[in-house]
């Protein structure tokens, strides 16, 4: 676009419509929402801004701030960032005005919130010195010392006297100061944790920024809402321990956490939420249907699977192997443990030692518990000369690994220290590599779309080119292996978000993040381009013109792990799993004991047909058979007395809709039959 040539100092801004108007230097987003309309002005609560020249195309990698560096800090971003309306502006720049209903704005407000929380602690319980107070994804936090612990009265009293700092409105207004001046305030007040972040965040000489409402002054970059009065509904959520810098040798911090929205409607709706989240629980649902446990005598984060648990496993497994076949895998399988000294030829001795268990000292050598089953895999390509004929060679494994992960880390299937990945990797030729990873971007899809997702999220993790020597290969090998991913995923259609500095240290990857029933992201399927260990093991096959080539290698788990996998399956579901992977698939509910015949062969009939089948045979009353069944989440009860025996009927009850009535025997099975026989989300 081009614009006519400036005569005075007047900075031009660009707003969403195209139109561009011609403003004072430290004129603020205020002022130039107040200039269209006062309507626009009071609903405004922060404002979005880029360069002018900032391609449209890149609207997806927003910047909002308000990570604990990015609060502190001084740096600048070329992507979109968010600023408070009442930060002058003083360059050219593309400007949008955002309001309550756009989602950029809420964690704005959250963050604010957690300011207003920290002016009722300050003024109910001087002495709490404060450490720092971002907004999350779900609300904010602030980590606070106190020697006395909070107590639930305590933060009663601070939630109304929060209420009393949003009626006050106070105005949320940045300032600056000396650096020096602002440490030694700190330091003054003993104010540690502020004085840490000031030294670690800022430079000498700087002019450090801070916000103040009332008579509170917090150390933040921002940005804010215009005031406290913004901020409409709110609730303190819960306190956590926490050490000061992570060390247990530091003071003990107390985290509070809260919630905040801009109405009530939004945070009832919230909280109904978490309601649901907390009855999805995979632990507690894992518990209840008896389906895996976690044992602390054996260790945690060690998982052992249940007979229900294990036969889902081994559906999910089967269903892996056989579609891996299907697809043109091989299946292997390497050890649990091998020499340390493959992994320092791997790379992964220096690279992930923090996650790896120590050494173990045998006869010969030292070893190490697996962490990942690549270098298995490598092994077995190189055991053999390979020819270009021979390419692709895909390598899966359904193999046990094991990570030292730290204890507070750990969460039921979903964290663990030992589990099982649905790994493979491919080797190839450079010019098969396109056609590689789009099928394993097709394999991907069909892992979701099986298991009953229907949505997700694609991301690309690329090296960081400024922190270069964190990442090995060439820069032309990442330019090459990033560009391949960036293809195939423009060539697929697929909408996807970079991220630069995410990639794995031996080359960039493609993440599929499934979307679950609660509008949750799940990180499981993953497709890794990797140029550094073929030429770490000096791995070769034989081209077309007779020379020796280095191939290609493609990594990729899709499930990520059966142990994570399956803990989303059961939140997603509720643990109420689709028919074809229920442990138990009908349950037959004679109404006494002199039905039992006709029931068992029921159950005959039933298991011929290959369901999974159980009979009560309890003395119990038939609506506390039904009641037992319905709770283990059963998809189907028969229950069977006089008129069904007499008929060879079943009456058939259907899981989340009732009494559906009485069927010939026949009938259920043929309906049942259909569903054992396909992957079906659906019951009926």
């Amino acid at each position: 676009m081009h614009y006519p040539c400036r005569v005075s100092n007047l900075i031009k801004i660009q707003l969403p419509d195209g139109s561009l108007r011609e403003v004072a230097p430290g004129t603020t987003p205020l002022e130039i929402a107040q200039g269209i309309s006062p309507r626009l002005a009071a609903a405004a609560v922060v404002a979005k801004v880029r360069p002018i020249a900032w391609m449209s195309s890149n609207a997806n990698q927003t910047v909002l701030e308000l990570s604990e560096e990015a609060m502190y800090s001084s740096h600048s971003s070329a992507a979109e960032r968010i600023i408070g309306l009442n930060t002058p502006l003083q360059e050219d720049l593309a400007l949008e005005l955002l309001k309550e209903s756009d989602p950029e704005a809420l964690p704005v407000a959250r963050h604010s919130a957690a300011h207003i929380m920290a002016t009722a602690l300050l003024e109910l319980f001087p002495e709490t010195k404060l450490g720092h107070g971002p907004a999350t994804e779900n609300g904010f936090f602030y980590d606070v010392y106190r020697e006395t612990p909070f107590t639930e009265a305590d933060m009663a009293a601070v939630e109304e006297r929060m209420a009393e700092v949003v009626r006050r409105d106070e105005p949320f207004v940045q300032i600056f100061q000396p650096r020096q001046q602002a440490l030694a305030e700190y330091a003054a007040r003993g104010e540690f944790m502020k004085v840490h972040f000031i030294e670690r965040f800022t430079k000498d000489g700087d002019e450090i920024s801070l916000y103040r409402n009332g008579g509170f002054t917090d150390f933040c970059r921002g940005p804010h809402v215009p005031s406290t009065g913004r901020v409409k509904a709110f609730k303190i959520t819960s306190i956590a321990g926490a050490y000061w810098l992570g060390d247990e040798k530091n003071q003990q911090l107390q985290r509070i956490y809260g919630a905040a929205f801009f109405n009530s409607k939004d945070m009832e709706a919230h909280f109904r939420r978490l309601e649901e989240i907390k009855a999805r629980d995979h632990r507690v649902l894992g518990k209840q249907l008896d389906l895996f446990s976690i044992q602390e005598v054996a260790g945690a984060g060690l998982i052992f699977w249940h007979p229900k648990g294990g036969l889902i496993r081994k559906i999910m497994e089967d269903w892996m192997r056989q579609e891996c076949i299907r697809r043109g895998y091989q299946m292997v399988f390497t050890p649990h443990i091998m020499r340390r000294e493959l992994w320092k030829i791997s790379g992964h001795e220096g690279y992930y030692v923090d996650n790896m268990y120590p050494p173990m000292e045998l006869d010969d050598a030292e070893y190490r518990l697996k962490p990942m089953n690549c270098p298995g895999h490598i092994l077995i390509y190189k055991n053999s000369p390979k020819s270009y004929r021979d390419l692709p060679q895909r390598y899966a494994e359904l193999g046990n690994v094991y990570r030292y992960e730290r204890s507070g880390t750990m969460h039921g299937l979903l964290r663990v220290r030992g589990f099982t990945q649905d790994d493979a990797h491919i080797f190839c030729t450079s010019q098969q590599i396109g056609g590689e990873i789009e099928a394993c971007l097709d394999f991907a899809e069909a892992v979701l779309k099986t298991f009953g997702f229907k949505e997700y999220r694609v991301e690309l993790s690329t090296r960081d080119p400024n922190k270069a020597s964190e990442f090995v290969g060439s820069d032309s090998d990442w330019a090459h292996a990033e560009g391949a991913l960036k293809s195939v995923l423009t060539t697929r259609g697929l909408s996807f978000q970079t991220f630069p500095g995410e990639a794995a240290f031996y080359g960039p990857k493609i993440d599929v993040k499934l979307v679950d029933v609660l509008g949750r992201l799940w990180q499981l399927s993953t497709v890794q381009f990797d140029f550094n260990l073929p030429q770490r093991f000096e791995l070769e096959y034989i081209g077309e013109d007779g020379a020796a080539h280095q191939p290609v290698m493609v990594h990729r788990a899709l499930f990520g792990s059966v142990e994570r996998f399956f803990g989303v399956l059961i939140e997603h579901y509720a643990g109420a799993f689709p028919f074809w992977l229920a442990p138990l698939q009908v349950g037959l509910v004679p109404i006494s004991e002199k039905h039992h015949a006709y029931a068992l062969g029921v159950q005959q009939r039933l298991e011929a047909a290959g369901l999974r089948v159980e009979t009560d045979r309890s003395n119990q009353k038939m609506n506390a058979k039904i009641r037992d069944f319905g709770l283990q989440k059963v998809p189907f009860i028969l229950v069977l007395g006089d008129k069904e025996a007499a008929t060879g009927s079943v009456s058939v009850r259907v899981r989340g809709q009732g009494d559906q009535g009485c069927l010939p025997l026949e009938q259920f099975l043929e309906r049942a039959s259909r569903l054992v026989s396909q992957y079906s989300m659906d019951l009926l």
